[in-house]
């Protein structure tokens, strides 16, 4: 009787063992950003920074928060819609608030339209996000900072390199 114990105790283990799977953990699988690069317009081939560059997405109470706020930079990289085709944001140039607590800063509306590509990646990360086809619509009035627009690369597929150039 004793043996049959033993022998069950270890069918039981081996089973027990065989059944353990490997941690999932994800390494590589997060959605990319669009990475925005600002030149001097007067000489595209050089990078000039947005002095207190704010970014928030139209319809958002909050800035993204992909870089710091207001600061001096040549770029950035935001993050688009998941859910939707397109994605708008106001950029804003000088950015500062009066004593009510309102933007007093150069805005220029800025909207990005894509096609989305879900790309599985793994059981632990789950599906990402690739963007395909970008384009941009930027609304146009008097004063507006941002002169030109350039995309680079149509597709986003990484963070690794320039997607759009801004010049202003």
């Amino acid at each position: 009787m004793q043996k049959l114990s033993w022998v069950l105790f270890a069918v039981l283990c081996i089973v027990f063992v065989a059944s353990c799977e490997k941690d999932d953990i994800c390494v590589e699988g997060n959605t990319p950003l669009l990475v925005l690069e600002f030149f001097d317009a007067a000489n595209p081939t050089a990078n000039k920074n947005v002095t207190a560059l704010r970014i928030v997405g139209e319809g958002q109470n909050s800035t993204v928060n992909t870089f710091t706020d207001r600061s001096n930079v040549n770029n950035v990289q935001i993050p688009l819609r998941t859910e939707m085709d397109a994605t708008t944001f106001l950029i804003i140039s000088n950015s500062a608030s009066n004593d009510g607590g309102q933007e007093t800063g150069n805005i220029d509306t800025l909207t990005f339209n894509y096609e989305r590509l879900e790309d599985f990646a793994s059981r632990a990360c789950g599906f990402v996000v690739n963007y395909d086809s970008l384009s941009t619509d930027l609304q146009t009035g008097s004063g507006n900072w941002i002169l030109d627009i350039e995309i680079v690369r149509a597709s986003i597929t990484n963070s690794d390199s320039t997607h759009v150039k801004i010049f202003h």
